[in-house]
């Protein structure tokens, strides 16, 4: 099951270098702001959908959460806007391996050892 699941991450990740490339040039033609709103908003459809089919009748009230667990939505709409107007400057790649060094260097380092924000904390090992 693990090593399905690095696979499914192995292709969000390259999901995300084609999603670099389709902003790009939709940036240009509609600018950065439209473009962003465009993929979020086909993203909060496709969501919508599937916790229509998919998700559990006994969830929680959106008002009843933590406020601070929704500003993944703030961090996730600075990380597209970022990525629109990024990757036709300075290209797929190295907006990519940027965005790769920045989770790796803080974010995936102290959420993943210090359990930050509410996260398991998963210890390091020599196979890892």
């Amino acid at each position: 099951m693990a090593l399905l699941f690095i696979l499914l991450v192995i292709a969000g990740g390259m999901g995300l270098s084609v999603e670099a490339g389709l902003l790009g040039p939709l940036a240009s033609q509609v600018g950065d702001l439209w473009a962003t709103m465009s993929i979020f908003g086909i993203g909060a459809v496709l969501t919508f959908f599937l916790m229509l089919f998919f998700s559990p009748r006994s969830s929680p009230s959106f008002f009843s959460l933590p406020g601070w667990q929704l500003t993944g939505g703030l961090l996730g709409a600075g990380y597209v806007v970022i990525l629109t107007m990024a990757t036709p400057v300075i290209g797929i790649a190295m907006t990519m391996i940027g965005i790769l060094a920045g989770q790796v260097a803080w974010r995936s380092t102290i959420t993943g050892y210090s359990a930050a924000h509410g996260a398991k904390s998963i210890r390091g090992a020599p196979w890892r």
